[in-house]
């Protein structure tokens, strides 16, 4: 057998086993695609990644990111979870105040604030209003009629991203999406928090056609809908979301633009550290 250094760490949380867990794999030169992906299958959770040296040279480390349906080319909370196991490791950036990761999508900065981590939103691959066609297929999915729509927007960053901004963040609570007929759509649905509660924005991801039917704390969606929502002045410069509470999770994401950039942020700690076997 061989023994790779290993992590598993709960994200976008402070308190263990109320965030995303993210599985990482350190040092894992000598891994093919398959034994990733099958690796990523064992774990089951939404994410699992493999840390390896950079082929860029501006990178400090490159990124695989499995789901147990396959490779992604960037998410969220792998790229959050992954940077502090790599700093956690004894990793030292090469630019002062930065990481840099190199992934799927290209090289994308993480910077440290306090006990948080937050990186720098990729650019969105595909924008603009959801088709009606598929519209048609996601509002019966999702047992939705259209008047409980407010507005709906592709927030693709990589991923695949569709959002719903909802009327009504009861009618988001509620949801309880046909998962066969959403197939392969990879869809947010979000609703503005009334202000009696914390937070400023609800979020839920539904992702079936990967092997999880809902993630629990979701980077990458959570950029696509700060770039769309802050981009038409919906919500502040500045605010928080929080995700996971119908899995019994209480995640919080940090959205901020600064200049051009929209950082996402949250805080990650450590669960289990220890090292794992894969075949020779």
């Amino acid at each position: 057998m061989r023994q790779f250094p290993f992590r598993q760490v709960d994200v976008f949380t402070a308190e263990p086993h109320r965030g995303n867990p993210l599985a990482v794999v350190h040092d894992a030169t000598g891994l093919d695609d398959d034994a990733m992906a099958a690796f990523a299958r064992w774990t089951n959770l939404s994410e699992t990644v493999f840390l390896l040296p950079p082929g860029d040279p501006a990178a400090d480390y490159r990124l695989h990111i499995f789901t147990p349906g396959g490779e992604l080319p960037f998410a969220g909370h792998p790229t959050l979870g992954a940077c502090y196991s790599w700093l956690a490791a004894g990793g030292r950036p090469r630019q002062a105040g930065y990481v840099v990761q190199e992934c799927g999508a290209g090289l994308v900065r993480v910077r440290a604030q306090g006990d948080t981590l937050a990186f720098a939103a990729p650019p969105l691959l595909r924008t603009g209003p959801v088709a009606d066609d598929d519209l048609a297929v996601l509002l019966p999915a999702l047992g939705l009629a259209p008047g409980a729509v407010e507005a709906h927007q592709w927030v693709d960053n990589g991923p695949g991203w569709c959002a719903l901004l909802l009327r009504s963040v009861d009618a988001l609570r509620a949801l309880a999406p046909d998962w066969a007929a959403l197939g392969d759509y990879r869809v947010g649905v979000a609703a503005l928090l009334p202000a009696e509660e914390p937070g400023d924005l609800e979020v839920r991801a539904f992702v079936p056609g990967v092997g999880v039917p809902e993630d629990p704390v979701t980077g990458s969606l959570n950029a696509g809908l700060a770039q769309w929502l802050i981009g038409e002045e919906r919500l502040p410069p500045v605010y928080r979301a929080r995700q996971g509470r119908s899995l019994g999770r209480d995640g919080w994401v940090a959205l901020a633009r600064e200049d051009d950039a929209i950082w996402v942020g949250g805080q990650v700690v450590e669960v289990v550290a220890g090292s794992v076997a894969f075949p020779p």
